[in-house]
């Protein structure tokens, strides 16, 4: 673009990975847009216990304004916003989602472009179709432009049918600065990592894919990473690890011989939406294993990239099969792969020509 943008984020918090998975793809996304010249300012809420819980103080590559939940502190927000040239409402930001849907709408002008920006399409629209008076279908045909995290020709299509004016599918990615490989640590050496917060929607893959592969496998030793296990009884091989820090994922995603992504139910049903795990181990160089997903294959190569797993009986089976050579090799594999094409630079360029 020919000048730097001046871009109001309203999302969920961008210093605390605490029960936020969305962190990552904030920071990732919105630092390589401030590296390419755009002025950035993050407006997030005081919930969720994220203030309590940052694992980044004061980044430099936006101002942070953090508000309270209610409609005085957002109005304030949206009153600091007026004027930018564009405003981005994220999905799932945790506080007054509806409110702040509809109010950044009134930000719209002649020189200020507004912007939904969904992380969950899937889950958004499963939504919206079963409810056909929900608020947030009103909201859709006004926006600018819909970016989704991935979602691909299916999540497209499906906003364009409820009236989206301009959609495009943007996944995640990685940033190498944060995301990268790393001296392997002892206290993260297992056959078998996963590392996600206890979601109801995934939960059924998770007992599938790794308690019972950890079952199956009693000798090799699992780790589980994430909030809201504590209260779950795991086997005798799988250890807790709790939250895990973003300082820490370099360390246990090179300390594992193999890596497990797992998708929440509405991700995988519409395909083409790689989980941010899925960069940021690739980006450590780490061999990853993934619950199988329709298009896959225009993000890393199965077989050669990624392995790919319909079952718990093929994760055992990959573990099985798995030597440490070959799991190195996979995890070059990957890591070229996503530097050559899967970093948050190159969704940087993709936001700007989505803006136009």
């Amino acid at each position: 673009m020919s000048h730097g943008l001046r871009i109001a984020f309203f999302g969920a918090s961008v210093v605390s990975t605490w029960w936020n998975g969305a962190a990552t793809c904030y920071r990732g996304l919105l630092r390589a847009l401030h590296a390419r010249g755009h002025q950035v300012t993050v407006y997030e809420p005081d919930v969720s216990g994220w203030q309590q819980h940052r694992d980044l103080q004061a980044p430099d590559w936006a101002r942070v304004v953090v508000y309270s939940n209610n409609l005085g502190s957002v109005d304030e927000c949206l009153d600091d916003a007026f004027g930018v040239d564009v405003v981005v409402k994220a999905s799932d930001v945790g506080a007054l989602d509806a409110y702040l849907d509809s109010r950044v709408l009134e930000l719209r002008r002649s020189g200020t472009q507004v912007v939904f920006w969904d992380l969950s399409a899937p889950a958004t629209l499963e939504r919206v179709a079963k409810d056909a008076h929900h608020l947030f279908r009103q909201c859709i045909p006004r926006f600018d432009h819909i970016l989704t995290s991935g979602g691909g020709a299916p999540v497209v299509n499906a906003y364009r049918e409820l009236g989206a004016r301009h959609c495009v599918s943007i996944p995640p990615a990685v940033d190498p600065d944060t995301h990268h490989p790393a001296a392997p640590e002892a206290r993260f050496a297992c056959d078998l990592a996963f590392l996600g917060h206890r979601l109801p929607d995934r939960e059924a893959r998770v007992e599938a894919c790794f308690f019972k592969v950890a079952e199956a496998l009693p000798r090799s030793r699992m780790l589980l990473g994430g909030n809201g296990w504590e209260e779950r009884v795991v086997p005798a091989n799988v250890g807790r690890l709790g939250h895990v820090y973003t300082q820490d994922h370099n360390a246990l995603n090179c300390s594992a011989r193999a890596v497990l992504n797992l998708h929440r139910d509405s991700m995988a049903r519409f395909g083409f939406s790689p989980a941010p795990r899925v960069f940021e181990a690739a980006g450590a160089g780490a061999c990853l294993i993934t619950d199988a997903f329709e298009g896959v294959e225009p993000f890393l190569e199965p077989g050669r990239e990624v392995l790919v797993a319909r079952s718990g009986e093929e994760v055992t089976e990959h573990l099985r099969r798995l030597t440490p050579e070959d799991a190195r090799r996979m995890g070059q594999a990957a890591l070229r792969r996503v530097l050559a094409e899967h970093t948050y630079a190159h969704r940087a360029l993709e936001v700007e020509a989505a803006l136009g």
